[in-house]
């Protein structure tokens, strides 16, 4: 079902993982395009310099912000009460907040995995169940899913895990919004310049030293501008895109496992690893 442009001005949003990165520029050029904005993050110091960023660049704005932190259950049911006090109609839902943890599963406690799978899964499965009575026809929802939620490469277990189920999440839920007139979005970034791998945890086994070293080298790979990200998220959703490609590794590893699924494990052995893919000049997005 082909669905009108979405109108932004006018409307509000509500953007988690708001305080920064791919988060803070989304923000940004929502508010740019006459959105008031409800954003959400678990930093809040770094929230509220956003907002209050955003709120003296465009005053006829209302921000709202709310700190929460989207592992624990019981405080995202909590934020979706607080916003459903405050905000009538939703017209876009963005799910961007994300965390990683690099190791092997057999490296890993249950409750580090469990923490992956809450923020990146669980959370936005809440929110959209609490908030989509809000959202009228012509609304949208973006879930910002990853390029590993397209392949699943060694030591990214839980990661990929909970990005390959918020990739069906969405497919599904598409399916089911369309004939009501709102639109849903996937978003698979490759290498986006945020700072999620300086945030990230590593599995348990290693020391501390290399735990940082680990970190540090998957940082130097993140090469996509996150404010570039942001505006081909915004214009994926004013097309009603299905889903967005971000960067050459995300398009290039798309094309390899549609034409043959399971074949990133053959890369794997022929040496073509996804921080050498990552570490390729990005400079693009596809949508669908």
């Amino acid at each position: 079902m082909s669905l009108p442009p979405f109108t932004f001005s006018g409307g509000t949003a509500v953007v988690t993982g708001a305080a920064g990165g791919m988060g803070e520029h989304l923000a940004r050029g929502l508010a740019e395009r006459g959105c008031a904005l409800v954003l959400v993050d678990r930093d809040a110091g770094r929230l509220e310099t956003v907002a209050a960023s955003i709120r003296s660049a465009f005053p006829a704005r209302n921000v709202a912000t709310h700190v929460v932190d989207l592992s624990n259950s019981a405080d995202v049911v909590d934020l979706a009460g607080q916003i459903l006090e405050t905000t009538p109609v939703i017209s876009l839902l963005i799910n961007n907040a994300g965390v990683a943890l690099a190791g092997r599963f057999d490296q890993m406690g249950l409750d580090d995995f469990d923490w992956v799978m809450d923020t990146n899964f669980r959370a936005p499965v809440v929110l959209t169940h609490y908030l989509l009575p809000r959202i009228p026809p012509g609304g949208h929802l973006v879930n910002v899913s990853s390029l590993f939620g397209l392949v699943a490469p060694r030591g990214q277990t839980a990661y990929s895990s909970s990005k390959f189920a918020l990739r069906g999440f969405s497919e599904s839920l598409r399916r089911e919004l369309a004939p009501r007139g709102i639109g849903v979005t996937c978003v698979h970034p490759g290498g986006v310049k945020t700072g999620i791998a300086l945030n990230a945890r590593v599995a348990g086994g290693l020391p501390s030293a290399e735990q940082e070293r680990t970190k540090k080298e998957f940082n130097r790979l993140l090469t996509f501008p996150a404010d570039r990200a942001a505006e081909l998220i915004l214009g994926a959703v004013q097309h009603r895109r299905r889903r967005l490609l971000i960067g050459t590794s995300a398009k290039i590893l798309d094309v390899a496992t549609r034409i043959t699924p399971g074949s990133f494990g053959t890369f794997e052995r022929w040496g073509i690893s996804v921080a050498g893919l990552l570490g390729r000049r990005m400079s693009r997005g596809t949508s669908t």
